[in-house]
């Protein structure tokens, strides 16, 4: 799979709806700034997948999704990544190609600006190929080749989560969804070789164990420069691979 040698640093966040991906990004860039990195935040979504605003409006028009992202205390129901016809295979096939050309584009630009040391990925291509059936081995060999071509984020973390918490935290889609788009991130894994599985957990705890993986990386001499308070600290915690 594509590496990158240059800085700046690159860290993805995946996981399924509701595993708390916003929370621990927000606390990795709050530690980082303290820390005199300068930090950059793309959302997949809004900044790399291609035709986003046409994706968006199909999803309303053809699958009567609703508008707006869930809450406890309001609920929507959409329906487009968990639509399983036929017919959205290639259609996926296509838009997730375009989106991985589009990221390695991005990132090429990114590395030659070099206006900030860490860039985080609120979602990543992964985010995508999590959605087709990875266990036919079309697909498999699909997202494989999309793995291979696209480079990977130095840091490419997965946040588990139990899906009914999560459900009840982002009320988005069924349950019976959830389970197997988590069953789909565990698969992804195996493939990619490269996703940080974080447990469940606390969220202090979580952001814990995210913050001191990513200082390992960042005393890594190989890297750019950093400040000398991220130099020589505390011992670090094993965290979970899937292999």
């Amino acid at each position: 799979m594509t590496r990158r040698k240059q800085s700046p640093l690159f860290v993805s966040f995946s996981g399924m709806d509701g595993a708390g991906k916003s929370t621990q990004i927000d606390a990795l860039r709050s530690w980082l700034k303290v820390s005199g990195l300068r930090v950059r935040v793309l959302t997949f979504w809004d900044d790399i997948a291609v035709f986003g605003r046409f994706r968006e409006i199909s999803s309303h028009v053809l699958f009567k999704s609703e508008k707006g992202i869930g809450s406890p205390d309001k609920p929507v129901e959409r329906h487009d990544k968990n639509i399983r016809a036929w017919y959205m295979t290639p259609a996926r096939f296509f838009l997730y190609f375009a989106d991985a050309l589009g990221l390695a584009a991005a990132i090429r630009k990114i590395s030659r600006e070099k206006d900030a040391d860490v860039i985080i990925f609120d979602r990543y291509l992964d985010d995508e190929l999590v959605n087709l059936n990875l266990n036919g081995s079309f697909s498999r060999t699909f997202a494989r080749f999309l793995l291979k071509i696209c480079p990977r984020p130095d840091l490419a973390y997965l946040l588990d989560a139990d899906p009914v918490l999560a459900r009840k935290r982002k009320p988005e889609y069924p349950l019976d969804f959830l389970y197997w788009i988590r069953d789909s991130y565990l698969v992804l894994g195996k493939l990619s070789g490269d996703l940080m599985v974080i447990p469940s957990g606390d969220v202090a705890e979580v952001a814990s164990l995210i913050r001191e993986r990513s200082e390992k990386l960042l005393r890594d001499p190989a890297r750019a420069p950093r400040p000398a308070s991220l130099v020589g600290q505390a011992e670090l915690v094993d965290v979970h691979r899937i292999r």
